[in-house]
């Protein structure tokens, strides 16, 4: 027979949490929720591993190397995107950042 897809984190976090404030035992969560013992315990004992972590580390935990990518990039488009702002700013002022283009091609008017 197939094993059971994982649990959602929420679930387990929930689950954990009402055996840890004694609502329910162990077993108890076991048999309602269609799991074994041994997953629940296990459960359990990442739970409060993680906190322990958390608290030994004492304070908010450095950012990842992802999470520091994501604030550079975050910082250039609010730069890029407040250049952007500016320039429309000045150019509907009437202002120009560029020199009129002599290039530029625009479509002729048609009479009507």
């Amino acid at each position: 027979m197939a094993r059971p897809p994982s649990r959602a984190a929420e679930d387990k976090v929930r689950i954990v949490l009402a055996v840890l404030r004694g609502e329910i035992t162990v077993a108890q969560a076991a048999r309602r929720e269609g799991v074994s013992q041994t997953a629940i315990a296990n459960w359990r004992d990442q739970f409060l591993d993680g906190g322990q972590q958390a608290v030994v580390a004492g304070g908010p935990a450095k950012p990842t190397s992802r999470e520091q990518q994501l604030a550079a990039e975050n910082e250039q488009l609010a730069a890029a995107l407040g250049e952007a702002h500016m320039e429309l700013r000045l150019w509907r002022k009437g202002g120009a950042l560029y020199p009129a283009s002599t290039t530029s091609t625009r479509p002729a008017s048609r009479p009507a």
